[in-house]
């Protein structure tokens, strides 16, 4: 494969880290917001049963099967035009997803029939997720290896990139709760309008964000397009995908990684305003939660560099079960004991947060060594395609826990319900259970099954650093 870095481009540095830490912060902006609260919005805004927002998610992950890897496979064969293969995707899909994020949130809907509502809730997700949201996060997730080739820039590239989800993750979290919940009789009521403005904030905030990113990155790395297999070609990858075990563990990682956040941020939501009767303390949780990654920010790459991003991983991992576990254990109706608690299982998981998008780095590395063919956009949208997977599961099995522990939805304007004793323990031990088993799967994965420890992946630079040199 022609292989070359343009020298004749400024050198990498602060600036692509800033730039691709607003990639990120675009993304976030209407991904978080809508792992956080799309569900909420669907049970007590429009109405409709938890049980319905499960087969959505599941659908719509059924849909990104296609969605996600067609868009690889596009930007793996289209030839790069003068500002790079990935980087104008951001400017072609700013507007767009601007406009479905904010019809996804239109309060009027709740006025519509039972059908009319499931139309219009499938229509705008898919729309949102599968079409607009894939079209800008596959060209963005795969700019890392283009940017620059160097282990080192990469994990930098992956800590500010997960400094961009935190931020977008702090902001949401924080300020949504205050904004989109009052309280009445003691109990959380949310308010209708205000989901659809903050649509509209976060949408504006994305699309700027996205423009950003667009033009503070470089694209160093010049790939020559993929030409088009005929016959089985594509058949021929996904089998060759379908064998690297790196591949394979990361994205189980992933799943297990994302059902387990997802579910227990979603969740959240509802422990907070039901079980411990406050939105204003889920501020402060989802503030605290995101402090041990502030503090990671600064020593991840120095870490990852000095003893690998995976011995460090397993590490953080460790904790985080061990955090998780504890809140299961001990059932504490006390939130402050709980918010210590996850603190500490955030600490464990903060590493990790802030160097898992280095491992897919490695991970095209480790294919390009294999095969000898550099499929950039492809690994990024299988491993993609997994966290949305992840994404839809933790949206599909939390709706029917929701509903299996008897979770009773209203919709807005409709008097409020006291949930059962019996519901709320269900939601705490969903918030708790779900985290616990889904890092502990992490874990053993990366000690059992992922093989690109700190030796290997130096390794692996050093032999395409030798084979780019000779294609020279």
């Amino acid at each position: 494969m022609a292989y070359d870095t343009n020298a004749s481009v400024r050198p990498f540095g602060i600036r692509d880290k800033i730039g691709y830490l607003f990639g990120d912060l675009a993304n976030d902006f209407t991904f978080i917001f809508a792992s956080s609260y799309l569900m909420k919005f669907y049970t007590d805004v429009l109405g409709v049963s938890a049980a319905l927002v499960g087969v959505l998610f599941l659908v719509a992950r059924f849909v990104d099967a296609f969605t996600d890897v067609g868009m690889g496979r596009l930007v793996d064969t289209l030839p790069a035009g003068k500002n790079g293969r990935f980087r104008p995707w951001l400017k072609r899909m700013a507007i767009p997803l601007f406009i479905i994020n904010v019809l996804m949130y239109l309060y009027p809907a709740a006025n519509l029939p039972t059908s009319l509502k499931t139309v219009y809730m499938f229509v705008t997700y898919i729309l949102w997720g599968s079409v607009c949201y894939t079209a800008a996060n596959i060209p963005y997730g795969s700019m890392a290896s283009v940017i620059t080739a160097e282990p080192g820039e990469r994990t930098s590239l992956s800590t500010f990139r997960s400094m961009g989800a935190m931020i977008a993750g702090i902001l949401i979290s924080v300020i949504s709760p205050l904004i989109l919940f009052r309280t009445e009789n003691g109990a959380q009521i949310v308010i209708p309008e205000r989901f659809t403005i903050m649509a509209v904030i976060f949408g504006v905030c994305a699309m700027i964000c996205y423009l950003l990113c667009y033009n503070l990155t470089t694209e160093r790395i010049q790939l020559a397009p993929k030409k088009a297999e005929k016959g089985a070609g594509f058949f021929t990858l996904a089998e060759t995908l379908l064998t690297n075990r790196a591949l394979l563990a990361i994205i189980g990682a992933a799943l297990a990684m994302l059902l387990c956040q997802l579910m227990a941020q979603s969740m959240n939501i509802y422990l907070f305003t039901d079980y411990f009767k406050s939105a204003t303390l889920l501020s402060v949780v989802s503030l605290a939660s995101f402090i041990p990654m502030l503090l990671m920010a600064p020593i991840a790459r120095i870490l990852s560099e000095k003893y690998g991003k995976k011995e460090c991983s397993i590490v953080g991992v460790a904790i985080a079960v061990l955090g998780y576990g504890a809140l299961f254990v001990v059932h504490t109706t006390n939130p402050i004991v709980y918010i210590v608690l996850m603190l500490i299982a955030s600490i464990g998981m903060g590493f990790f947060n802030m160097v898992i998008w280095a491992f897919i780095t490695d991970i095209i590395d480790y294919q390009e060594v294999r095969t000898g063919s550099r499929d950039d956009g492809t690994v990024y949208a299988i491993y993609s395609f997994s966290r949305k997977a992840g994404q839809a599961l933790a949206g599909g099995i939390g709706g029917f826990a929701l509903s299996a522990v008897g979770y009773v939805s209203v919709a807005a304007g409709q008097p409020a319900v006291q949930q059962s004793q019996a519901t709320l323990d269900g939601i705490y031990n969903i918030s708790t259970a779900a985290p616990t088993i889904g890092y502990l799967v992490v874990l053993l994965l990366l000690i059992f099954v992922y093989p690109l420890g700190k030796k290997e992946v130096d390794k692996n630079v050093a032999i395409l650093k030798e084979r780019h040199a000779q294609e020279k």
